[in-house]
């Protein structure tokens, strides 16, 4: 949803729309699996849509998407990863440029779509990404990049890989994986992907910033990094920074009521940011809404 600027958005969402262990809590018990978009955009304000990582939507499914949500919803949709995990960027353009076709029906739904890299695109591949981002940017979609090779984020080459994303008006996708590795055990020790251990350098490219954060199960144990982000947020909005902030989860079922909590947190630190539509409709049955923070203690 948008602030009192009229270009500055905080949209609050969760990695996937349509997953069944949020029946009976995030949407009602006997929810079709065709009804989950229209409720989980009654919801929350924003999806990155891993869908798309996978396979390329059909034309008459990127309509239905919009048409299932309304008019403050958006997407950040990943590239297909036959487009950002078979070698050069430039190699798949084509492809590239054909995703991007697709999914310009979703008209302004449309968030972002962003290239999540795989850990082997090192910097020795920028003039491939740069070539890359100039061609699509003639596209005027927005788009964002997630690095995944550590020296990424080393100097000199996270400086040259922000001078490329600020010149070519590029978000800078972050990871923020800590929750789930500075822990006593191993949330992830039943996923098929397992996320990457990288450093989390918070920075902005263009005026926006997209979050991935992967929280623990165990909800105290994202306290700190709840905090940490709380804070964060509280900067880049008084800056004028648009957020997307995407809430994920080794076990997916708690992903919902982890984004109402945040939510919940950022509210109490007086940070300006709209209600979710899940809060509002909650109104009436306070006893359904996640359990509010008692105390914070910013860092």
């Amino acid at each position: 949803m948008k602030s009192n600027s009229p270009s500055q958005e905080f949209r609050l969402g969760c990695a996937v729309w349509s997953y069944r262990g949020w029946l009976g809590n995030f949407y009602p018990p006997g929810s079709q699996g065709k009804n989950f978009l229209q409720l989980y955009g009654d919801r929350l304000h924003a999806v990155e849509g891993n869908t798309t990582f996978y396979a390329v939507p059909a034309a008459e499914t990127v309509q239905r998407w919009r048409e299932q949500t309304p008019p403050e919803f958006r997407f950040c949709l990943k590239f297909p990863q036959a487009v950002t995990h078979k070698g050069p960027l430039m190699a798949h353009l084509g492809e590239a440029q054909a995703f991007i076709e697709r999914v310009a029906s979703l008209g302004d739904r449309l968030g972002c779509i962003f290239a999540q890299l795989p850990p082997y695109y090192s910097p020795k591949y920028l003039d491939d990404l740069q070539a890359f981002l100039l061609t699509l940017t003639a596209a005027e979609i927005p788009l964002g990049v997630e690095v995944r090779h550590r020296d990424w984020f080393q100097a000199p080459h996270h400086a040259a890989l922000n001078a490329v994303l600020s010149q070519h008006d590029i978000t800078r996708v972050l990871l923020d994986t800590r929750p789930i590795y500075n822990c006593i055990d191993d949330p992830q020790a039943h996923s098929q992907r397992r996320k990457p251990q990288l450093p989390l350098i918070p920075v902005v490219t263009n005026g926006k910033a997209i979050v991935r954060f992967i929280s623990h199960p165990h909800r105290p144990s994202n306290q700190p990094y709840f905090e940490q982000w709380c804070q964060q947020i509280q900067q880049w909005y008084s800056a004028g920074h648009s957020i997307y902030f995407f809430m994920h989860c080794p076990i997916e079922d708690h992903s919902p009521d982890h984004a109402l909590y945040f939510q919940t947190m950022l509210q109490q630190t007086n940070c300006p940011v709209p209600p979710l539509p899940w809060q509002v409709s909650r109104e009436v049955n306070p006893g359904a809404i996640a359990p509010v923070p008692e105390q914070l203690s910013l860092f």
